[in-house]
């Protein structure tokens, strides 16, 4: 089922009812529904879509950890350069409402903060996120502290990498030390005081820790209390050089472990930004359990429709799972409309329909349940579960 067929009387309602119960501070999400229609009819046809709601860019491939579920750091580039990125947001406008800036580390570029500012002056995301190792603390805590003040209408999200405790951490990560200085950066972003400031922490969770993620769950829990806690599956990626390398749990495992996210989130309810990723993320962790246990699409999905991933080169891929370029923004004077349009996208965007692939990635999901009916309305409802409990302590929502 899709929004594409639903009674004409029925999107502005369920469009209205979305945001009179789930605005967040100036945040309105739901204003994507209007883009969704579109989106179905290009998933269904095969006729071009909009440009996507929801776009990543790797900012470089470069990375000072190793860690055991990513070889990214092996890969080299030649990066794309600050006016680069200038012409590509320029181009875009407004039609992305999220962007994620990632890597490898997204903080060794030095330009990184002038890179996102120049997104928000052309494109006026509600939402950017940027995961990091929090190797850099001064970097990371400087950056994130101008990012906040010069971009007061955009909420920054961001997710600082947790993968065990102490030394299995650092094992994980390939970085002694590294368990130390996450706590260091981590430290100094909670001294960040900003209404637009979401705070996370990100697990990983893979072969190698999901034997240790319940105590890892309960560390997080009592002792760092996050705005935000989320995780996701260590997938076999061709962006991250890790196919065949036998990194993800099994379903079985996992499975054990979605019911312990499930119980957390209905214990630790969020408000604001993070309460809205927690309501997507429960349904998420049910979707990427079914995946692996099926292997194949659980959700429709709209990777290269309403999400994309652009390469630290300009290559501009569906996903980074597949990592299969559509076109290169280097050769088409930086516009995306003229990549998104091509028959290669057509091509993929096919193979995509028809099933040929499947996969965990939850950045692909979060746009992907936006424009499935029963999903969206599933998120709703945990949206309504969760704005109850927090009325029901007495918390600010």
């Amino acid at each position: 089922m899709n929004l594409l067929f639903l009674p004409s009387s029925v999107m502005p309602l369920l469009r209205l009812s979305l945001y009179n119960e789930f605005r967040v501070q100036s945040l309105d999400i739901f204003s994507q529904l209007a883009h969704v229609p579109f989106y179905n009819l290009a998933r269904r046809t095969g006729c071009v879509p909009p440009l996507p709601m929801n776009l990543t860019f790797s900012v470089s491939y470069r990375c000072n950890s190793t860690c055991q579920t990513c070889n990214v750091w092996r890969k080299r580039v030649r990066d794309l350069t600050l006016d680069e990125y200038e012409r590509i947001f320029c181009n875009l406008g407004e039609s992305p409402y999220w962007l994620t800036f990632s890597g490898g580390e997204p903080f060794l570029r030095p330009d990184l903060v002038d890179i996102v500012l120049a997104s928000v002056r052309y494109c006026s995301p509600g939402i950017i996120n940027i995961p990091t190792n929090g190797l850099l603390t001064d970097r990371v805590v400087k950056g994130v502290e101008r990012l906040v003040h010069q971009a007061p209408r955009t909420q920054i999200v961001i997710n600082l990498s947790l993968d065990g405790i102490g030394v299995r951490h650092d094992a994980i990560r390939g970085v002694p030390g590294n368990y130390a200085r996450l706590l260091e950066t981590y430290a100094g972003l909670q001294r960040i005081k900003s209404p637009n400031l979401t705070l996370g922490l990100h697990t990983v969770i893979s072969r190698f820790n999901v034997d240790d993620f319940v105590p890892l769950l309960q560390h997080v829990r009592e002792h760092l209390r996050p705005d935000s806690f989320i995780t996701e599956v260590a997938e076999e990626r061709v962006e991250l050089d890790t196919v065949g390398l036998g990194i993800t749990p099994s379903s079985e495992k996992y499975g054990q472990i979605v019911k312990h996210l499930a119980a957390d989130i209905d214990r630790e309810t969020a408000a604001g930004v993070a309460g809205i990723a927690q309501a997507f993320r429960r349904h998420y962790y049910q979707i990427a359990h079914r995946t692996l246990l099926e292997q194949r699409q659980v959700l429709p999905c709209y990777a290269g429709v309403a999400s994309a991933h652009i390469a630290p080169d300009g290559d501009v891929w569906t996903c980074c799972t597949r990592a299969e370029p559509i076109g290169n923004l280097r050769q088409v004077g930086y516009d995306l409309c003229q990549v998104w349009g091509s028959r290669r996208a057509a091509r993929l965007r096919g193979s995509i329909r028809r099933g040929e692939c499947h996969c965990p990635l939850a950045n692909a999901a979060y746009s992907s349940m936006l424009c499935d009916l029963p999903s969206l309305l599933r998120v709703g409802w945990n949206m309504v579960k969760g704005r109850s409990r927090l009325l029901r302590i007495g918390k600010r929502v």
